[in-house]
């Protein structure tokens, strides 16, 4: 993963309920609501990919009493936070939903895991090099089954890459549903239908190196 950051203290925003952490959180986390809405009462696969200590899809799940219908992998990297999210899983008593502590930039770490009906890229592409970005988006139809959705996070500053994720996307099976984008912040999110056709997992790739 090669990142500078303190990936433990840097959730510590979230505690604060008026942060924009907070806020792009709960937005992230109303997007994933209304897709487990959209799906019911079917079961559903979820990759999520960087996935903290995993409160953007847990925190979705605590409050559904059809959270058993949802299987899920999460990749996270830093110990800590991996931890955390097997013990909200433990206490949530959701056996369907794994956490790997490993690094979510090589393709082996999604074997088994993809491809998903849902797939988040929330809190990457704001850490690794444009290049990394392009390479993770066109990598991505090997993480979805067919009409998957894929939301993602990136922030605006100048030069604001989202203007090109968005085409790269398209590039690469996707159909736009939502970009968010508030004025009073920095923050975007996006969400994208794959209309594509799924792609075997390359195992070997290397798909992004945090910078940050």
């Amino acid at each position: 993963m090669n990142s500078r950051t303190d990936w433990d203290s840097w959730h510590a925003d979230y505690s604060d309920p008026s942060s924009l952490l907070s806020e792009r959180l709960r937005l992230v986390q109303r997007h994933i609501g209304d897709w487990l809405d959209a799906r019911a009462p079917d079961p559903v696969t979820v990759l999520s990919s960087c996935a903290g200590d995993g409160r953007d899809l847990l925190g979705v799940l605590e409050g559904r009493n059809d959270a058993s219908r949802v299987t899920a992998t999460l990749i996270e990297a830093d110990t800590r936070n991996a931890q955390r999210a097997r013990d909200l899983i433990a206490r949530l008593d959701l056996p369907d939903i794994d956490v790997r502590c490993t690094d979510a930039g090589t393709g082996r770490a999604y074997l088994g895991a993809a491809p998903a009906d849902l797939v988040l890229l929330c809190g990457i592409f704001g850490n690794i090099a444009d290049e990394d970005v392009h390479r993770t988006i066109a990598a991505t139809p090997q993480l979805c089954n067919r009409q998957a959705r894929v939301i993602w996070t990136r922030h605006r500053q100048e030069p604001d890459l989202t203007p090109r994720i968005r085409n790269w996307f398209r590039e690469h099976g996707f159909e736009e549903e939502r970009f968010d984008a508030p004025d009073h912040a920095i923050y975007s999110v996006g969400v994208h239908r794959f209309v594509g056709v799924p792609q075997p997992l390359a195992t070997e790739q290397q798909l992004f190196t945090f910078i940050t």
